[in-house]
């Protein structure tokens, strides 16, 4: 399934609620330190309720560890500075979906280390600064999981 990396997260109830986001979709959350909270953060335990035996959850000291123990995926970082819109590529199983920390987004240089089409931006009102990280996150993983046909969701019967 995808895989999501959060990039220095720093509010643990953004970080609860991706968590509980991924045990939902199945995607499998990465996060690179370092992070703004420790992981038994009474605020991220309250935001990820009681989903957190139900995610793949990993930490890295670094995003080269990272990708290295992803096996180099595809990855797509997310930016407001970003042209492309998310919704104009296409997701494969097991890409990875790079977000960055809440108050400063991801480091030109990892951006920069990325093509221009694996930089990806989600469509805002021009006044608008950005969107909060955990809304994102299931923006994003909701339409690679539409594309991948919502593979492992419960099916209900017509």
């Amino acid at each position: 399934m995808l895989h999501v990396i959060l990039f220095q997260p720093e509010i643990p109830a953004n970080t609860g609620n991706v968590i509980r986001l991924c045990a939902n979709s199945g995607a499998d959350l990465h996060l690179v330190r370092p992070l703004g909270f420790a992981m038994e953060d009474a605020r991220l335990r309250r935001a990820g309720l009681d989903y957190h035996e139900y995610a793949n959850v990993a930490v890295h000291d670094n995003l080269a560890t990272c990708l290295d123990a992803l096996g180099t995926p595809r990855v797509f970082a997310f930016s407001t500075r970003n042209a492309v819109r998310y919704s104009d590529v296409r997701f494969h199983p097991d890409d990875a979906l790079l977000f960055g920390c809440e108050s400063a987004g991801l480091p030109g240089e990892v951006l920069d280390a990325l093509s221009a089409d694996r930089r990806l931006r989600l469509p805002m009102r021009p006044d608008s600064r950005s969107l909060n990280l955990s809304n994102s996150v299931a923006i994003a993983v909701y339409e690679a999981w539409r594309q991948l046909d919502f593979g492992g969701a419960v099916t209900i019967p017509a």
